[in-house]
């Protein structure tokens, strides 16, 4: 994707990613979406977003977190990698929800928040936790570097290559080159990542 690409594919989501934008605001203060959008987090690496969403509404639907573990396994298992790990992962969150709201609703810098949340909750990493302040309404301004996004970064010429492992430091080196060329083009942050999903997919998604 060139940049008169970019352009052109903005006008054409502008108004879905406008709308999915309001979607992510009017969650800040929904208990159970703050919860449901942070198991889709946990869910989400090195799995298709769509299926982790499609999980997330089937466990939810039979009663999560007051089931048994075996029928979340069961339903993780045909929509998401590495699931007896992350079946552990939504549990564990589940028992400690409660504190995570609180500290949610503490006010803390962006950055800050999400080193706390990294810090506590197993399964969650920078992107993973860059993730779910997006989809929670709470930042629109941390970059979310999974690989569709850093491929895409890399064709824009942000980045030189794909970095083969993403530590602390590189993670933020590099979300810092995505926000001074998103302020750089004039689009938001957030609207470049859903609009370089969008771009593949055919449409806004989470």
């Amino acid at each position: 994707m060139n940049f008169s690409e970019l352009t052109k594919a903005y006008k054409k989501f502008l108004k879905d990613i406008k709308k999915r934008k309001k979607e992510f605001l009017s969650n800040k203060n929904n208990k159970l979406k703050i919860l449901k959008e942070l198991c889709f987090c946990i869910l989400t690496p090195q799995s298709k977003a769509t299926k982790c969403w499609s999980a997330v509404e089937e466990i939810f639907k039979i009663g999560f977190p007051k089931c048994r573990k075996s029928m979340i396994e069961k339903i993780l298992k045909s929509k998401v990698r590495f699931y007896k790990n992350k079946t552990n992962y939504l549990f564990e969150v589940a028992k400690k929800f409660d504190l995570i709201y609180k500290i949610i609703n503490k006010n803390f810098e962006p950055q800050i928040l999400r080193k706390v949340l990294v810090k506590e909750i197993k399964g969650l990493g920078l992107k993973e936790a860059s993730h779910f302040l997006r989809n929670i309404g709470y930042s629109f301004d941390l970059a979310i570097l999974d690989r569709h996004i850093l491929r895409n970064l890399v064709k824009l010429k942000v980045i030189k290559t794909l970095p083969k492992s993403l530590k602390e430091k590189e993670y933020i080196t590099i979300e810092q080159k995505f926000i001074n060329f998103s302020k750089k083009i004039k689009i938001p942050l957030v609207d470049l990542d859903l609009l370089f999903w969008a771009s593949q997919t055919g449409f806004v998604f989470k």
